[in-house]
């Protein structure tokens, strides 16, 4: 059996003390609580998840039922109260919406790859996956049915993290890939903004509607907090060419030119900011740009270098260091608290008040 210490409860001492424990028959990979009910759901390794029904005082934790939602890890979890469903995603590459009433399993839909993590508008009924292949699948979903209204695809390597803003209708995406991206779906107009900060995989992000920032932690320990209350600019699209777009000297695999030029062909780089296909010679420079969202240095061409202004490089985010490899957070907005959870198996507790409400994060420690 797996030990699942479930409810920590902070003593008039200031330090927090197991309250409840349960035992699980399989390890525990997902958990979703919903407040007002005091209902929790808790996803295994084997696919099943665990319902249970917390005391008011926080010291009791009552069995429920099971609902035999995947046949592999449960990757997220999701509770919608209006409709009484159960929606989670799993690594049998399926999303899965159960009443919970009867406990009875509504519908399926099928990924091609693992499903990672989950996102829902409890008023439309849209439901968004992020995958293992790096695709992002938008579902509405019906009673015991569902369509697939788009996929979105931008990133290289898995989804790990989604947050959807149903205010402003945006959603944000992390990626082992070390990227995070904006797809603005309200907008309709397919506008993607980049976000390059982080070193490592993007593990959890969580995006504050009331002051416009996006809070996001990376494997490495790495918590970035980005000023999105500002107009940024879209990442251009990278240009092909067979020569560089600068000098216009052949690309090697321009078999033609090179043997028309009797010149060695050259390996093909992209300027970050105005996309062009460039030698090594024209793109010898680095530069931040923090309105196109690279927060560290990238390849520019010579030409954009010029260009880019001292006061252009200002950070338009602030880093902190999270002193653990961070593998989930959770934030409570209205308190201004965050959660780390690290694969040292230590959980920590951070005061986010000098960060959150600031047009630009100052910075901020642990309890």
């Amino acid at each position: 059996s797996y030990l699942l210490k479930l409810l920590w409860l902070k003593r008039d001492s200031g330090q927090y003390w197991p309250s409840i424990y349960h035992t699980m028959a399989s390890p525990c990979s997902a958990m979703a609580y919903h407040h007002d009910s005091r209902r929790i759901f808790v996803g295994q390794d084997n696919g099943a998840i665990m319902e249970f029904h917390i005391s008011e005082d926080f010291n009791k934790m009552n069995f429920v039922k099971t609902y035999p939602a995947h046949q592999n890890r449960v990757s997220a979890i999701t509770f919608c109260l209006a409709s009484e469903w159960l929606i989670s995603t799993g690594h049998d590459k399926c999303i899965s919406w159960m009443c919970t009433r009867s406990g009875s399993m509504l519908g399926r839909h099928y990924f091609t790859s693992w499903a990672s993590c989950l996102q829902y508008d409890h008023e439309t009924q849209h439901a968004f996956v992020g995958d293992y292949s790096g695709q992002i699948t938008l579902l509405k979903l019906e009673q015991n049915t569902c369509s697939v209204i788009t996929t979105l695809k931008g990133h290289e390597g898995s989804i790990t993290s989604l947050w959807w803003d149903p205010v402003q209708r945006l959603l944000f995406s992390g990626a082992s890939d070390h990227s995070i991206i904006m797809w603005d779906i309200g907008g309709r107009k397919g506008r993607t903004l980049l976000l390059q900060g982080h070193h490592d995989k993007v593990q959890a992000i969580c995006y504050i509607q009331l002051t416009r920032q996006l809070v996001s932690c990376s494997a490495d320990g790495g918590i970035a907090v980005w000023n999105m209350d500002i107009s940024r600019e879209e990442a251009p699209q990278w240009l092909e060419s067979d020569s560089c777009q600068k000098c216009e000297q052949p690309f090697f695999w321009n078999i033609k030119q090179m043997w028309d030029t009797k010149t060695i062909g050259l390996r093909q780089h992209h300027c970050r900011k105005c996309g062009q296909a460039v030698c090594g010679k024209c793109s010898t420079k680095r530069s931040s740009y923090p309105i196109m969202g690279f927060e560290f240095q990238v390849r520019v061409c010579d030409s954009c270098f010029e260009s880019i202004k001292d006061e252009d490089r200002t950070s338009l985010a602030t880093f902190h260091e999270g002193k653990h490899n961070i593998s989930h957070m959770s934030m409570d907005i209205s308190r201004g608290l965050m959660v780390t959870c690290g694969s040292d198996r230590i959980v920590k507790i951070w005061d986010m008040t000098p960060v959150v409400g600031c047009s630009l994060a100052t910075g901020f420690s642990s309890r």
